[in-house]
């Protein structure tokens, strides 16, 4: 039996874990949620240095960055996920735009500052829109997109005080808007050898439209029409590839996945910024989509040794956040979930369309709870996108709870 512990708490992680168990592995998840456990999946509190297993994969970037990668590797075990020093790359947005200078890969013009008066001169040189990013980890919400510049120099004040991020946003870059098609790529590697996965694309605001305040993410599709093989060839070559040789010439072996969220402009693809692990909610479409041994895949990069070209099911995929109240910005939780059966699947369950859990919890009588800002990804499996967005919309329709928010318009056109 092949035996994986998966690290994390949320739908990513889920994900995960089940794409594993598809494939015959015994999964092990810490903390996991009560959705995980709900669905047969072992989900315990042991810190993951004290478990045992041929393979460890560290889901969310805190952990990462923190170092958690190097103390299981200390401990001769397998881990999908970067050490420390790779994990920098996410870690701080003033270091990534400073490394993809030196691998000259194609990004926004930028600037990195602590100090309000100078962050403030330097927007007003910029054109719309105008992009401010926290340094720090911001659990993908410390983006502001905006054509108003007075909105722009609010959110550089309101960072910069420590009012809106604390330590985080103690440090911020100001890029340069680009303009042209947003996709992510996400692609495994071994230190050496660098594969794509299929792209996709999530939708960060929360309201129809791509209005209102950036979160986590509110959906998801995958693959792109819009991202041919010839364009996924052309972002290989001129983002990941340079990049994976900097990491090496910094002595820097990245063991794991790199997410490459990409602009293709009319000059071609630029990055927009790394992160250093599994995107969330693009795993809950990417994984039901791979056709080979997810397990031997992982730790095929893990072992430094990826000979799999990954490959992926002729169908497309979509996934629908269903969130509580009040997300992203002060969620309402502790509401009773309806919809959803004793596997924390649907009550009535649906061909090709699994529920992945984010926040949930349970309470003494068997009730599954909203227990996070993100509760529940709804993803569904078919043999076209619009089949496929169909079945994800009339599939969330069927779990309600008070107040619950949900975008209506997650993968209606490319």
């Amino acid at each position: 039996m092949k035996r994986a512990v998966v690290v994390g708490a949320g739908a990513r992680e889920h994900a995960i874990a089940w794409g594993l168990a598809r494939d015959g592995a015994d999964v092990t998840v810490t903390p996991g949620n009560a959705g995980m456990a709900a669905a047969g999946l072992s989900c315990v509190t042991t810190s993951p240095v004290e478990l045992e297993a041929e393979l460890f994969v560290v889901g969310p970037e805190t952990p990462l960055v923190a170092g958690l990668a190097d103390i299981l590797r200390s401990q001769g075990k397998a881990v999908f996920g970067p050490n420390a020093d790779g994990a920098q790359l996410e870690g701080s947005k003033a270091y990534m735009k400073e490394f993809l200078a030196a691998a000259n890969v194609a990004t926004a013009a930028y600037g990195a500052f602590r100090d309000i008066d100078e962050a403030l001169r330097f927007l007003d040189t910029m054109k719309p829109p105008y992009v401010i990013k926290t340094d720090g980890l911001a659990a993908g919400k410390g983006v502001l997109v905006t054509a108003s510049l007075a909105e722009a120099q609010q959110d550089v004040r309101d960072k910069l005080s420590g009012e809106a991020f604390g330590v985080a946003g103690s440090t911020i870059v100001i890029e340069e808007g680009l303009i042209g098609t947003e996709c992510s790529l996400l692609v495994l590697c071994d230190g050496e050898r660098a594969e794509p996965l299929l792209p996709a694309r999530d939708f960060k605001r929360v309201g129809d439209g791509d209005t209102g305040p950036n979160t986590g993410g509110m959906g998801a599709f995958a693959p792109l029409g819009s991202m041919t093989s010839e364009d996924i060839a052309v972002a290989m070559k001129t983002i990941v590839d340079p990049t994976v040789r900097e990491l090496r010439r910094r002595g820097i072996e990245y063991r794991g996945v790199l997410y490459a969220g990409i602009m293709v402009t009319a000059e071609g693809p630029k990055l927009l910024e790394y992160n250093v692990r599994f995107g969330d909610p693009e795993t809950e479409v990417i994984v039901p989509l791979i056709s080979c041994d997810f397990f031997e895949l992982l730790f095929e990069v893990a072992t430094g040794s990826l000979r799999t070209t990954p490959t992926f099911l002729p169908a497309h995929a979509v996934t629908v956040v269903v969130a509580a109240p009040g997300y992203p910005v002060a969620p309402q939780t502790g509401s009773i979930i309806h919809g959803l059966g004793e596997d924390g699947q649907l009550a009535t369950p649906r061909r090709n369309v699994t529920v992945f859990h984010a926040g949930t919890s349970r309470d003494e009588e068997g009730h599954f709870l909203t227990a996070g800002g993100r509760v529940l990804t709804v993803t569904a499996v078919a043999p076209s996108r619009l089949e496929a967005r169909t079945m994800a919309y009339e599939a969330a329709n069927t779990i309600t709870f008070p107040g619950r928010v949900l975008r209506n318009d997650v993968a209606e056109k490319e």
